[in-house]
């Protein structure tokens, strides 16, 4: 049942129409350098989020695995996240722990060395949800044994779990649990496309978490995939498409409520957007579905495109005459439209 559905999840988001209906990234505007001061070979992409050091502040996040076709994107992706010097994080090991048959569509990236990797377990997998396997802290460190990571992502997909006609809805107890992981493991928490408010943010600073990565709204939703699977609740789906915080507020109320690291992922495109979302707060940012068109090609495809992405970055960062990363802070930043509701 969960490769299947892993498998439809990619499908859908490769072939339908899931993205939310609104860009708040597009309501962001830098306010233009004429006079940058900088030259172009003297700008540095370099950053450093827990001790690594990137090439870039980017990571690939959270796309796949545990199903056959998982087993090569994870391979693209992560030689990309190798070649390029960025973060690489897999999906939901969940199926790998319950089916070791699935373990190698994970492991493949030992095959590759990206500077930071980051592991994945689901928070409604936590606690029991009616008698199925409870993930412990064990589990966790098997997780992350598998790929060699130096994290482990939590993920919260509540509103994807509300929406699957298998869903787990149990959610009393996941903060105290995850408290309990925090411990002893380096632990990341990860919305999937629905935002982090300040609260939680706080709630989850306060249990020791190493980082947040808000995974706001604004790019995948995760509602109009489980719209396109069969047995989903349709009406439900479609009523929920948009549901969220946008990623750009989110940011706004994680760096409001804690200083731990953030992680930029929900709608993030181009190398115009990681700048915007450095110049919020966050400390790098995450691209998943944005590089997946390419990964489903080919790894040079998918280096292409990575490429791409840096250079504009560094295009952006030209224009408003920053040499190193953390000075896109200090960079004026005018909110439009409806996003100014949201920050106000």
């Amino acid at each position: 049942m969960i490769q299947r559905r892993k498998e439809d999840h990619i499908n859908i988001s490769l072939e339908k129409d899931v993205e939310v209906e609104d860009d708040y990234w597009s309501m962001l505007k830098f306010v233009h350098r004429a006079l940058p001061e900088v030259d172009m070979e003297e700008i540095s992409l370099e950053t450093e989020i827990f001790g690594c050091e990137l090439s870039a502040p980017l990571m690939i996040s959270a796309i796949t695995g545990g199903y056959g076709g998982a087993e090569e994107f994870n391979r693209r992706l992560s030689s990309t996240a190798e070649e390029y010097g960025i973060g690489f994080g897999v999906g939901s090991q969940r199926a790998a722990l319950e089916d070791e048959g699935l373990r190698s569509t994970y492991e493949v990236i030992r095959e590759s060395h990206p500077p930071l990797v980051v592991a994945n377990l689901g928070a409604p997998q936590l606690i029991d949800q009616k008698g199925k396997h409870v993930f412990d802290i064990e589990d966790g460190k098997m997780a992350m044994d598998m790929i060699g990571a130096d994290h482990l992502a939590i993920h919260l997909n509540y509103l994807q779990e509300v929406v699957q006609p298998e869903g787990d809805l149990r959610a009393k107890g996941v903060l105290e649990a995850m408290a309990g992981f925090c411990d002893e493991l380096p632990v990341i928490a990860k919305e999937t496309g629905a935002g982090i408010d300040a609260d939680t943010a706080s709630s989850l600073s306060e249990v020791g978490v190493k980082a947040i990565d808000v995974g706001g709204m604004g790019g995948t939703s995760f509602s109009a995939v489980e719209y396109y699977r069969e047995g989903t609740d349709k009406k439900l789906a479609n009523m929920l498409w948009d549901w969220g915080i946008p990623t750009p507020a989110s940011i706004i109320e994680c760096r409001r409520a804690t200083d731990v690291p953030l992680i930029a992922t929900g709608g993030i495109r181009n190398g115009l957007d990681i700048a915007k979302a450095i110049a919020l707060g966050a400390d790098i940012a995450g691209i998943a579905g944005g590089v997946l068109p390419a990964a489903n090609i080919s790894l040079e495809d998918t280096c292409k495109y990575m490429e791409g992405v840096l250079k504009e970055l560094k295009s952006v960062m030209f224009l408003l005459g920053c040499k190193k990363v953390e000075d896109l802070r200090d960079r004026r930043l005018m909110i439009m439209g409806e996003l100014k509701d949201w920050v106000i």
